[in-house]
């Protein structure tokens, strides 16, 4: 239960990040927090006690078994996400050559 609480922290550091701060990057690192946080939820959620990894072999009896559904989910969301930060990046970057600042504060302020 504690590790669920601790992944729910990671997740709310996330949203306080994007919601109150003005950097750019600081919004960026935030949005990354917030990502591995629901990665890190998907996963506790499918993860069962006593389990095994989901692959069949002869003469192997069944055993409970992993859900392996949350992680390639978890797999997917990671490279759109590693796209996504990327994105992002080079669009901070472009802002920083046109304004010459992170701060959206000043970006909007300048915006013109």
């Amino acid at each position: 239960m504690i590790v669920y609480l601790l992944c729910f922290a990671l997740l709310l550091v996330g949203i306080y990040g994007v919601l109150t701060k003005r950097d750019l990057i600081k919004i960026i690192l935030s949005l990354g927090i917030l990502g591995y946080a629901v990665n890190l939820l998907l996963i506790l959620f499918a993860y069962r006690n006593d389990s095994v990894y989901p692959i069949l072999a002869k003469g192997k009896a069944v055993e409970p078994m992993v859900d392996p559904l949350p992680q390639a989910l978890v797999l997917t969301s990671i490279v759109i996400e590693l796209g996504t930060t990327a994105m992002l990046v080079a669009l901070a970057i472009k802002l920083f050559e046109k304004y010459g600042t992170f701060d959206i504060t000043e970006i909007r302020r300048l915006k013109g």
